[in-house]
């Protein structure tokens, strides 16, 4: 893997995972996008699977405490959420690590709602989340066929970081401050 001058890789890639049990009277979210169906994720927060797997191979792609660590459950603050404050902290995390986001890719396993009519919507949504062009978010919905999996949804998702260039005003601004000539004390 190729390494920039401080000897961090200029890739990274990070694997998340998320799973949670459907429920009644709750809306159902995946990828930030509600979505018609009788039941919704159970979860402490809006129960998003895919952006809480997202944020989960955001954080371990640069080796950040997991979602549980950062929001954890247990914290009434984060009850009812929006998965999007999640996953806009674990980039923030990437951003200041050196790093964004070149590519997503994610794999959807449940037995009902059919993704494939939202499936435009949600990898949109993610894009605009993730700041990437739509082509750079992959995603597939796969039915649990024969394990008994028809309550609960799972998510899995892989995401590629590139290390960042400078803008070109910061790269300026150290190459001025390196070469300026340096004051004389009176």
């Amino acid at each position: 893997m190729l390494t920039t001058n401080d000897q961090r890789p200029t890739t990274r890639i990070g694997y998340g995972f998320d799973s949670h049990e459907f429920r009644s009277g709750i809306p159902l979210k995946i990828g930030g996008i509600l979505l018609a169906h009788e039941k919704g994720l159970g979860g402490h927060s809006d129960g998003d699977v895919l952006l809480h797997a997202i944020t989960d191979a955001l954080l371990g792609a640069v080796a950040a405490p997991d979602i549980g660590a950062l929001f954890p459950p247990s914290d009434t603050k984060w009850k009812g959420s929006d998965s999007a404050v999640f996953l806009q902290e674990a980039l923030k995390r990437v951003h200041d690590a050196g790093y964004g986001v070149a590519n997503m890719d994610a794999s959807l396993v449940l037995a009902a709602p059919k993704i494939g009519p939202h499936a435009a919507a949600i990898r949109a949504r993610v894009a605009q989340l993730l700041s990437v062009p739509a082509d750079c978010v992959g995603l597939k919905a796969k039915t649990p066929e024969g394990l008994n999996l028809e309550n609960s949804a799972i998510a899995h998702v892989v995401v590629i970081l590139e290390k960042r260039k400078l803008e070109k005003r910061k790269l300026e601004k150290r190459k001025a401050t390196k070469h300026s000539p340096k004051k004389k004390r009176a």
